[in-house]
């Protein structure tokens, strides 16, 4: 009796992660809002700005946009690993990919998102190359060239675990 209370317990502490998601949920609103600000900035100096300065601004919105969908992803797919299904017949326009993450999708889908990120800010360090010391430069490239090897570690250490399950 103890022992089945004491499992009870620790099953509905999965819904200790609820108010993480919600919080989650108020970081994307966080993100939309300096979208919207971004844009507002861009918008009056779109005609005299340098082609340079508008692949800046533009990088900035696809870097807020994967972030986005990296919140969205871990939002989604950690909700559904960890605490309950979500009822995809109530959404009808649920995409597939949703309720097929499991935690290595997670995983990977999560470190290839940093790298993506990443990129993006060490593209927007290059274009910025004359106001960018080589310090700057050469820990960004660094610190990206270890999440490059992370996630490629990532991904044949599951490769390899699945091979081996696979046997």
């Amino acid at each position: 009796m103890i022992e089945r209370a004491f499992e009870k317990i620790l099953f509905n502490s999965r819904w200790l992660l609820a108010p993480i998601y919600l919080g989650l949920v108020v970081g994307l609103i966080a993100l939309l809002v300096k979208a919207g600000q971004h844009i507002l900035h861009m918008i009056p100096s779109l005609l005299d700005a340098k082609e340079s300065e508008i692949v800046l601004d533009v990088l900035s919105l696809v870097d807020l946009s994967l972030m986005a969908g990296l919140i969205i992803i871990v939002i989604f797919s950690g909700y559904e690993n960890f605490v309950s299904r979500i009822d995809q017949s109530e959404h009808p326009d649920w995409p597939d990919w949703m309720a097929k993450i499991d935690f290595t999708g997670l995983k990977l889908k999560l470190l290839s998102s940093i790298v993506a990120i990443s990129a993006i800010q060490l593209l927007r360090l290059f274009m910025e190359v004359g106001r960018t010391s080589d310090r700057d430069l050469m820990w960004s490239a660094g610190i990206h060239l270890v999440f490059v090897i992370s996630g490629l570690a990532l991904a044949a250490t599951d490769r390899i675990s699945g091979e081996a399950k696979g046997h």
